[in-house]
């Protein structure tokens, strides 16, 4: 072989290797990007009962301070500190043996007016008789008249002289004006108590009902009114509203009170209204002055939307958000507000519509903007739709 021959052996070589390097080295074409499959609920609309949290303390339904109404010794007590007592019931003697004395006295002169009137009527008889017969003048049977008319006024002082000394006598009876119960006796027996200083000797308290004095803020009693008014709460009106009680211990107390009223004006150094509920109390649990806690019934939200809690994430901001799947099967981000928890969902009251696709099962997969197969989602405690099957509706503040 000649060598020329090789030379051209040797390019067609390098040429050929050219061109397999060159093939090697162009790009392969990008694979699609992957669709994961993602569990969604379809939003609807639901009616969830409204409820507020508030704070409050118990009160006892009457209060009625013992007070003193004569002046005397007392001679003894006649109930036992702490116990219930009865209306009427009598709780303290004091010395009656003064008013027995006034009682008499009374009596006495009511007797003298009585006696004098029989007088005068017989006076006024016969001098009748002798004026129509000129036997005496005028003037003497006018005079009689006159005796006659003042002897009646003092029968009439005389018993109203009587009727108060047995009524400043029968106060020597110190009785319990309501049926509760009792407290500390505040004065003992040999004590001295008068009726001008209105001294005070115990305190009874009607414990069963009992009021809770509840403090809503002005703000959500306006924001409530404003929803009813507008429609987006339905309710059947205060005296209908139900209440329940968490005790100072954590405990649900047993029995439901009623909304009795809510104050019309607002304090002005906390910014609140003071709401008033009743709650019957046949064991004794609640005792005056307790702090509870308690929720309240406002009514109705017919246009709630509820999330699965597992669907509802927070943004660095700390607002709520949820991936919701679009019409064309892409991902985006939602903002939502919501008004607190029932069960295992949340109560959505706006950033969201119904019919909207919530992703709440696969939300590592994906992310805003990515294209999503969607699945109807199976989650304990709440079908594919939303709707819960079972739980319990707490207030929480609006995110």
């Amino acid at each position: 072989m000649s060598r020329a021959h090789v030379k051209m052996v040797f390019r067609g070589g390098f040429v050929a290797s050219l061109i397999v390097l060159a093939g090697c080295s162009q790009p392969e074409a990008a694979a699609p990007p992957k669709v994961f499959e993602v569990g969604v609920i379809t939003v609807k609309t639901s009616s969830v009962p409204v409820f507020s949290n508030l704070p409050g303390r118990t009160n006892a339904y009457l209060v009625s301070q013992v007070r003193a109404r004569v002046d005397g010794i007392v001679l003894r007590r006649e109930f036992t500190e702490g116990a219930n007592v009865k209306a009427g019931q009598r709780l303290y003697k004091i010395d009656p043996a003064p008013y027995v004395a006034a009682l008499n006295s009374a009596k006495a002169t009511l007797a003298r007016a009585q006696a004098s009137l029989v007088a005068e009527n017989a006076q006024v008889q016969r001098y009748k008789v002798l004026v129509e017969g000129n036997a005496i003048s005028r003037q003497n049977y006018d005079n009689a008249l006159a005796a006659q008319g003042q002897a009646v006024a003092d029968v009439a002082a005389g018993k109203a002289m009587v009727e108060r000394a047995e009524i400043n006598l029968s106060y020597t009876d110190v009785v319990s004006p309501i049926s509760g119960r009792i407290g500390l006796s505040e004065v003992t027996p040999g004590a001295y108590v008068q009726a001008t200083g209105a001294t005070l000797m115990t305190t009874v308290q009607q414990l069963d009902p009992m009021y809770v004095d509840l403090t809503q803020s002005s703000a959500d009693g306006l924001k409530l009114r404003t929803d009813i008014q507008e429609g987006r709460l339905q309710t059947q009106g205060n005296d209908a509203a139900k209440v329940t009680l968490t005790l100072e211990n954590g405990r649900q107390y047993e029995q439901v009170g009623k909304l009795q009223f809510s104050d019309v004006s607002v304090n002005q150094g906390t910014g609140s209204v003071t709401v008033r509920a009743v709650f019957p109390n046949p064991n004794g649990t609640l005792l005056p002055g307790m702090f509870v806690r308690a929720r309240l019934e406002e009514g109705t939200n017919n246009g709630a939307m509820l999330i699965p809690q597992v669907g509802v994430t927070h943004d660095q901001s700390g607002r709520p958000i949820a991936l919701i799947v679009g019409s064309d099967d892409k991902v985006f981000q939602a903002v939502l507000t919501t008004s607190g928890t029932r069960g295992t969902d949340w109560i959505v009251t706006s950033g969201l519509k119904p019919g909207d696709r919530v992703i709440v099962q696969g939300t590592d997969k994906t992310r805003p903007g990515a294209k999503v197969k969607t699945v109807p989602a199976q989650l304990n405690g709440s079908t594919a739709d939303g709707t819960p099957q079972g739980g319990d509706t707490r207030t929480s503040p609006s995110a």
